[in-house]
Parts: structure tokens; C-alpha cells; sequence
């Protein structure tokens, strides 16, 4: 999915610097016509494979369109430890490897 930030206040490179402090890896990329330079852009590619790997539903992907509205609406003055909390809540209820993390090298 391409998010076009011609019109908000953020660049491609600011919101994808945002949501990496929230948990949440984007790309900044191009838009059609992008008036910004490659280097900083006008918009931001959303992966959406990883999410369905963990198993994630309506619900979650609805979580994480609200997260990452709600950082790019609120920008500078977003609540960067809250909305890390609510992804790190839905990472560890939809591990990448169920079990891994009992898993261990010891002993092996």
C-alpha cells in the first residue's frame, strides 16, 4: 500500500523515521509526480505480508491503521510510548515464531 503525503506536513522521510520509533517499519517512497527529492519523498510504502504471517485479522489490521494514522495526524507531538505500547501489545499476542522464544542454543 503507497500513503501520498503531499498534503500533510510530513515528508516520507520524517513519517518513516516516526513510525520507526513507534515499532512500525515503513519505506518512504516516491509518489507519482512526487515533488520531493528520492532521498526524502512524498510517500511511504506499507507492507501488509509480515502482519498476515503473524495471523492478523480485521481487528489488528484496523489497530495498526490507527496507529499509524494517529502518529501522522499527531507528527511531532505524537504520543511515541503509547503507540509503541499498542504495537509491542500486538506483537507479542501474534508471535512471528510461535514458541521461539522458548527456544534456546543451550544444551544443543
Amino acid at each position: 500500500m503507497l500513503v501520498d503525503l503531499r498534503n500533510s506536513p510530513l515528508d516520507g522521510q520524517a513519517a518513516e523515521d516516526l513510525l520507526h520509533e513507534v515499532g512500525i517499519t515503513v519505506n518512504r517512497n516516491a509518489v507519482p509526480n512526487d515533488p520531493r527529492p528520492p532521498m526524502v519523498t512524498s510517500g511511504l510504502r506499507i507492507g501488509t505480508p509480515a502482519l498476515a504471517t503473524r495471523g492478523f485479522g480485521d481487528a489488528e489490521f484496523s489497530e495498526v491503521a490507527d496507529v499509524i494514522a494517529t502518529a501522522l495526524a499527531d507528527g511531532s507531538a505524537a504520543d511515541v510510548p503509547a503507540l509503541h505500547a499498542r504495537v509491542t501489545r500486538l506483537a507479542r499476542e501474534f508471535p512471528l515464531y510461535a514458541g521461539l522464544e522458548d527456544w534456546s542454543l543451550a544444551g544443543r
